[in-house]
């Protein structure tokens, strides 16, 4: 079984060096056994020497009281035998809730739940960049600090992870886990003073987090708070107290409620792993095994949580709660409330929509399945909500080019299959120009180098970005880079726009708000970048304007793509109109009070685009077209020839040079889509009838034929 492997040293020490394995007769070498043992020391000192046989692996504890307090007091070690891992093991993310209990164990005899707060950080967290920001964990309940055991290896890919243990035995006050945690803070903000510090913390940690934000109004944080205490007055913790006081010895059932929160479901989870094991239907007897496996943790969540401890800590729970509560005015810090629907602990979904309301920087995530211990459950990866929600970076700003990390395979995965049922129902088309002009099906004519600047028409509600990008990761694994309103990233001060969390998807597939700064970056990284210069007025047209263009005047990218040599492909999109027909449209709502108001409240709070321009293009009030579905068509995407600025910048420095080619490039758009209109009226498919009888026919993942290009 794999073993947490890690360093443990003081909360207010500062910075951790990682060292190779060595024998006493050998220079440093990698072991393929073991990873790297973490050691705590003062930037200022000689890295204490490790020796550790291959034969006996181990696990090394160093505590490293601050320098701030005692300067000169010597380090104490720690000795315990660890289980044994594989690399392959620990690449992987197959860490499960049994991990958690193991590994809390080996942690709790290891120092007999005693000692002071101290941080350590996993061996499986090693792999991050020397750029990486600090993510401090700050644990809930049950104190032990492995409540990311189970995003270990993702994260520590883009972070240098630290977490903190509260042993069984400490009986810190609050505050004093404040002053622990502030510490810290201070001195790697101090250290790394051009990257932001990540305090993530989960119940009683999210409480921490809080404090230690509010009396840290000048500091660069992030934090991310998992169903926070701070609504801890309405817990059913608070009514157990008196209750607990009067148990005597042990309290199995008390812990048997607990454990059942752990994953809010114990039978879920039992038949979740065993699902997960068969590809046949699941075995009676490894459910039953599973559902012992679960019973056996209640003597090692007696061992982390004993009757004093977890009295101690409802109370330290009640003192957290009124503490953030009281500073929640001060915090200034970027806010991500993750909030559990099944927690059974406290009303963590109701806390979210309070702390969002109540904080400018706050946004909220709402996970309707899940219990009390969201990072401990099956499909919750914080990598992914961090990256959707676009709170990863570097440095005091988000850099929407440098600190994008591409969808991994399971996240792309997960989005096709999110959205398979456009796939289905508009079954796309893709067209493509050769060098030579000819017209072929697929994306053969797609530029493969970029930087590459895809200009076309938007359709209603954007409904072709849906099909257009996924088919360019799977045909060509071309990631292309949408360049969207900013309502989409950023809360507005009022909060009309509401909840951001459905735009996540796009994030997470690389779209940017639309702004001349974002496109420069795109194309100085040869990105392959998706435009739509007629932007919400085309996506939220009007009854009888679909395929019709609402460009600006000036050709605001043209110079832009020839400063980089880029090349332009103009392309259309044509199916609209066999999805969808509106039936109440901006005219027919702004003739009613109600849609009036609303609109015009809506519009108010959403960022202003193009306030220099006139025309049609300029009006983007903001609003929703009512539209009622039709009997699903088909999407065709035709891409023109790609026209080259590579050579071209003198030329088309000239303002009348440069609006000419911005006039071919319009032109083109519309011959694109003229042609699709044409063409599809020769389509024995464009319907969604006779393409399912074709796909019964030759199988559901088969393409379907379509007109003769």
């Amino acid at each position: 079984m794999a073993a947490v492997g890690a360093c443990i040293f003081s909360a207010v020490s500062s910075p951790v060096f990682r060292r190779q394995i060595t024998s006493s007769s050998e220079k440093p070498k990698r072991n393929p056994i073991l990873k790297r043992v973490v050691v705590s020391t003062e930037r200022t000192l000689a890295a204490t020497t490790t020796v550790m046989t291959e034969t006996t692996p181990t696990r090394i504890f160093v505590e490293k009281k601050s320098s701030e307090l005692v300067e000169d007091e010597a380090e104490t070690k720690q000795t315990v035998n660890v289980r044994e891992y594989s690399e392959e093991e620990s690449e992987g993310n197959g860490k499960s809730l049994k991990d958690y209990f193991d590994e809390a164990e080996d942690m709790i005899k290891s120092s007999s739940g005693g000692g002071r707060p101290r941080w350590f950080s996993p061996l499986e967290c090693g792999s991050h960049t020397r750029d990486s920001p600090l993510l401090l964990f700050l644990p809930g309940i049950d104190g032990v600090g492995l409540g990311l055991i189970r995003q270990h290896q993702r994260l520590g890919k883009i972070f240098d992870i630290w977490c903190l243990h509260i042993p069984v035995k400490d009986r810190t006050s609050f505050t004093g886990l404040v002053k622990l945690v502030e510490s810290t803070v201070r001195s790697e903000s101090n250290r790394s003073p051009k990257r932001p510090v990540y305090l993530v913390g989960e119940s009683l940690g999210a409480c921490i987090a809080l404090a230690a934000a509010a009396r840290n109004p000048d500091i660069d944080l992030v934090l991310i708070l998992v169903n926070p205490a701070t609504s801890f007055n309405k817990s059913v913790l608070q009514s157990t107290i008196p209750l607990l006081e009067l148990m005597p010895g042990q309290i199995t059932t008390m812990l048997s409620s607990i454990l059942s929160l752990m994953t809010g479901d114990p039978l879920k989870m039992a038949m979740d792993n065993v699902v997960k094991r068969l590809s046949l239907q699941p075995k009676i007897q490894d459910l039953s095994q599973d559902l012992v496996a679960i019973s056996s943790y209640l003597p090692v969540l007696a061992d982390i949580l004993p009757k004093e401890t977890l009295l101690w800590k409802i109370e330290l729970l009640k003192a957290a709660s009124a503490y953030a509560n009281s500073r929640l005015h001060a915090v200034k810090a970027q806010m991500l409330v993750l909030c559990s629907g099944k927690d059974q602990l406290m009303p963590s979904q109701e806390e979210g929509e309070r702390l969002s309301s109540a904080l400018h920087k706050c946004e909220p995530r709402n996970f309707y399945d899940h219990g009390h211990f969201l990072l401990l459950e099956d499909g919750v990866d914080l990598v992914t909500i961090i990256k959707g929600a676009s709170y990863y970076r570097r440095g005091r700003n988000h850099n929407y080019v440098s600190d994008f990390m591409p969808p991994t395979s399971s996240e792309f995965n997960k989005i096709c299959e999110d959205f398979r049922w456009m796939r289905v129902l508009a079954s796309p088309v893709m067209l493509s120009t050769l060098a030579n002009g000819k017209i072929v099906r697929g994306l053969a004519g797609i530029p493969s180098e970029g930087p590459v600047l895809f200009v076309g028409y938007h359709n209603l509600l954007g409904l072709d970005v849906l099909t257009l990008i996924p088919e360019f990761m799977t045909e060509s694994n071309i990631l292309l880079r949408g360049l969207a309103h900013p309502m989409m990233y950023f809360k507005s001060k009022e909060g009309g726009l509401g909840d951001l969390s459905p735009y996540d998807v796009m994030r997470i597939m690389g779209a940017v708000p639309v702004s001349g700064i974002n496109l420069y970056k795109l194309m100085s990284s040869k990105s392959h970048v998706l435009l739509y210069p007629g932007g919400v007025r085309e996506a939220l047209h009007r009854k009888g304007e679909e395929y019709k263009l609402f460009w600006p005047e000036s050709s605001e990218f043209v110079r832009m793509a020839t400063t980089f040599g880029a090349k332009i492909v103009p392309f259309g999109a044509v199916g609209e109109d066999d999805l969808a027909q509106i039936v109440l449209d901006y005219n027919d709502q702004m003739k009613i009070p109600y849609f009036k108001s609303q609109i015009e409240e809506l519009t108010a709070t959403a960022a202003r685009l193009r306030t220099d321009t006139k025309g049609e293009v300029a009006n983007q009030d903001m609003h929703m077209p009512y539209p009622v579905p039709k009997v699903p068509g088909r999407f065709y995407f035709y891409f023109g020839k790609p026209i080259e600025t590579k050579g071209r910048k003198r030329e088309l420095r000239d303002r009348e040079k440069a609006h000419e080619l911005y006039l071919e490039i319009k032109s083109e758009v519309e011959k694109c889509l003229a042609y699709l209109k044409e063409k599809r009226e020769n389509d024995p498919y464009r319907n969604i009838l006779p393409r399912l009888i074709y796909q019964a026919r030759h199988g559901f993942t088969s393409q379907v034929p379509t007109f003769e290009p």
